[in-house]
């Protein structure tokens, strides 16, 4: 069976600086329309640095879920930028770290049900500190963690973030 739907017409319902909200009708398998509203999204890159053992990991207060939330660094792609180019860029401005080499790790749909984001991961190689250079309104504290606590922290639930979650498995797992 083909599951493919087919979109008939679109309103943009919301545009904003970081994403915009569409009203799409669509066709589905069986031939009856239904709506669908989806996120618009220029996309991320996030990168992971394993050191020695120990995780680079991010703290920041996350508005949306009223709690600060350890994470990978990671930012917004801008429209046409280079997933690479701009994980280098937030890992240096987040964390003052500076990789000589970034590797592809994975790429991930954080939320396909309602948004076509798409994060892409990095492994950062051989890095140099050179120190943070932070957005204006960005408050970030940075620290590396034991690999061992970390998966601990994934386990137990204290680290949800999709990115981190996944990025730190699949480092694990090609270990």
């Amino acid at each position: 069976m083909n599951l493919t739907e087919k979109k008939i017409d679109g309103k943009v319902i919301y545009s904003g600086r970081i994403l915009n909200l569409t009203l799409d009708t669509v066709e589905l398998p069986d031939g009856k329309l239904s709506k669908r509203e989806v996120i618009r999204h220029s996309g991320g890159a996030a990168v992971l640095y394993v050191e020695n053992d120990k995780v680079l990991l991010v703290k920041q207060f996350r508005y949306a879920y009223n709690k600060e939330i350890l994470e990978i660094p990671a930012g917004k792609l801008e429209k046409g930028e280079d997933s690479a180019l701009a994980a280098a860029r937030e890992l240096e401005e987040e964390t003052g770290y500076i990789a000589k080499e970034l590797v592809p790790l994975l790429k991930i749909y954080p939320t396909p049900g309602y948004t076509d984001e798409i994060i892409y991961i990095y492994s950062a190689q051989n890095c140099t500190f050179s120190g943070q250079k932070l957005d204006e309104g960005e408050f970030i504290n940075c620290n590396f963690y034991p690999l061992d606590e970390v998966i601990s922290m994934i386990e137990s639930g204290e680290i949800c973030d999709a990115k981190t979650v996944a990025a730190v498995l699949k480092y694990c797992n090609k270990k």
